[in-house]
């Protein structure tokens, strides 16, 4: 890793020299945008939309749109008078618990690496931290911009996690939140059957980009001049569940299953399924063997026919 920014964290009259890293990298894959043709690059130029002249780095300066077509243009001096007290250090405002900084706050991450000289305050500052539970509310100066920030430990190592102000998080109004709508306790308690059902241990390492492996294939396959065969799609879309009670226990029972666990004992007065029914009716019913084909001996016992006089005497 290459270091971004130097400075240091100063605390009280302690000051530790830091060097600071990006912790984040995106893994996002790039394009260039080519001629179809032959490949080649497309390349922009910086044109004057008044005069339609190319115009040099150097003679480009910032704007700032005032509506009606009215710019006011601001110069390197303009910039170099703004206080910016914090430019070469990170300057530690309070301890607040962690629980109370919303992550909704967070932007980026930064991990701190102290000078040889700096190892002990910085270790007494991340044990400190540790011990009394708190991440520390700084201001630093990246990139030209004065910026909030948290101080907290991640794995024996003080990140930085620079924050949005709080006039950029906008707010969230929904007037379809505004009306009575309110979930019955039955349906509530099953929602939290299914929650506990799907309970774990959040492990990351779990999780994996599919589009992103899938495009690196599809490259991988150019290169290499083989087809690219389409995966056939393994599952379908669930269908829009009409019963919130119905679909929130089959959640429940799909989640357990898929852990291996035993389906729930069906309800005594449960309706009984077509396949139960049948059984029922099986059982109720005496099993009708294609009656019996009565074997000729037992043909209704047929009486011995009466033998007529003169046959017996014919007989005897």
């Amino acid at each position: 890793m290459r270091a971004i920014w130097k400075g240091a964290v100063s605390f009280g009259l302690v000051s530790i020299a830091v060097r600071l890293y990006s912790a984040t990298e995106e893994k996002d894959i790039r394009f260039n945008q080519v001629h179809r043709d032959d490949g080649g690059r497309i390349k922009y130029k910086r044109v004057c939309s008044i005069d339609g002249e190319e115009v040099a780095y150097d003679d480009i300066a910032k704007g700032y749109d005032l509506g009606g077509g009215e710019m006011v243009i601001l110069t390197d001096d303009d910039f170099a008078d703004l206080p910016l007290t914090t430019s070469r250090a990170i300057e530690v405002l309070e301890f607040v618990p962690a629980e109370q900084v919303d992550p909704i706050l967070y932007n980026k991450a930064y991990y701190l690496e102290p000078d040889k000289t700096a190892a002990k305050p910085y270790a007494l500052l991340r044990d400190a931290l540790t011990n009394t539970e708190r991440v520390a509310i700084v201001k630093v100066a990246l990139r030209q911009r004065e910026q909030l920030a948290t101080l907290r430990v991640r794995e024996e190592v003080l990140v930085l996690n620079t924050m949005l102000w709080p006039d950029e998080i906008r707010a969230a109004k929904f007037d379809i939140l505004d009306e009575d709508v309110s979930a019955r306790p039955a349906e509530l308690a099953m929602a939290g059957s299914l929650i506990e059902s799907m309970a774990a241990d959040f492990d990351p390492s779990t999780y994996t980009d599919n589009y992103r492996e899938a495009l690196q294939e599809v490259i991988d396959a150019k290169v290499a001049g083989r087809e690219v065969v389409q995966p056939e799609e393994t599952e379908e879309a669930p269908a829009a569940a009409v019963d919130l009670m119905a679909a929130l226990r089959a959640s429940v029972e799909r989640a357990k299953a898929a852990r291996g666990e035993p389906a729930p004992a069906p309800a005594k007065k449960a309706v009984k399924t077509a396949a139960a029914k049948d059984d029922d009716v099986a059982e109720a019913t005496p099993i009708k063997r294609a009656p019996a084909k009565k074997a000729p001996a037992a043909k209704k016992a047929t009486p011995a026919k009466k033998v007529t006089p003169a046959k017996a005497r014919k007989s005897a």
